[in-house]
């Protein structure tokens, strides 16, 4: 699955352009901002392509893309076709001029699909973990979530958990490329695993997971 955002401040753009995402099947809209700057950094080092506007209050969206050390594929929308070679500079995948239709959009999302790192990515799924000295190999999909153990980390699955010598942060590094989120010190999720959110609770599998008051805003405006 392809994680985009929608970067743009006019209502009836970003319903186009959630509705274009929705009916795509290997896409899925995380947020949608009206400017940049209030995209939490966790969010964009999660995301794989930006649909941008240019003109967008505070700093266009040109210039938002160059503030980006390691910006994401870019897909321009805009009603302004002048912007078109500055944009080409900034090695955007494609410029989309409004109004355009779905079959425009879906040749420049194939664009994005077709390119060899995220079909890689999307393949290798797996993970290696030593544990009581043994190696195993499981699947990033098979992961409920991880939780800190002092020097340890507990990654636990449906069928089993892992103690692996290792710490909780380099773990939620590692696993940026997929659909996990870290919602308190102790905690990173995986996403599709939630069953339900009650008050600062998270319910996985029977189990519960506390959200922590410095990850809570992040996380309810991913799953939102």
């Amino acid at each position: 699955m392809i994680q985009c955002l929608i970067l743009e401040d006019e209502k009836s753009a970003q319903k186009v352009l959630k509705s274009y995402v929705d009916k795509t099947p290997f896409l899925e809209c995380i947020g949608i901002y009206e400017t940049g700057l209030n995209i939490p950094t966790s969010e964009m080092q999660k995301v794989d392509v930006l649909f941008l506007d240019i003109q967008l209050p505070e700093l266009n969206g040109l210039s938002f893309l160059k503030t980006l050390m390691n910006p994401p594929k870019v897909i321009v929308t805009s009603a302004y076709p002048d912007y078109a070679l500055e944009a080409f500079e900034e090695a955007v995948v494609d410029y989309l001029l409004k109004p355009f239709s779905y079959e425009r959009f879906f040749k420049a999302v194939t664009r994005v699909r077709s390119d060899a790192n995220f079909q890689n990515r999307e393949i290798d799924k797996n993970l290696f973990l030593y544990s009581n000295k043994t190696l195993y190999k499981i699947s990033a999909d098979d992961v409920l979530f991880l939780k800190a153990e002092v020097d340890y980390i507990n990654i636990v699955t449906k069928e089993k958990s892992y103690l692996v010598l290792d710490s909780l942060r380099n773990w939620n590094e590692k696993l940026q490329s997929f659909k996990f989120i870290q919602v308190h010190r102790s905690y990173v999720i995986n996403i599709d695993k939630i069953t339900r959110v009650y008050g600062n609770q998270i319910y996985i599998d029977k189990k519960t997971i506390p959200i922590g008051m410095t990850y809570k805003d992040d996380f309810l405006r991913i799953i939102k």
